[in-house]
């Protein structure tokens, strides 16, 4: 099975680009989640992380 793959793509011209450009959006992305979650106010990250624990006390307060 890899013999084919192989194969396949030993034919498609310009082939060695893909895996480039695969390795440059993964980069930009978590280069750009990090800066996302270094520069997130802290009352934003406290107010999100307290979510699951506020529907669990209003599906509590319904019952």
């Amino acid at each position: 099975m890899f013999k084919f793959v192989k194969g396949y793509m030993e034919t498609i011209d310009g082939v060695a680009t893909y895996p480039m450009i695969s390795l440059l959006i993964f980069f930009v992305f978590f280069i750009l989640l990090f800066w996302w979650v270094f520069t997130a106010s802290k009352t934003y990250i406290k107010e999100v992380s307290e979510l699951p624990f506020e529907e669990d006390n209003q599906q509590n307060l319904e019952l």
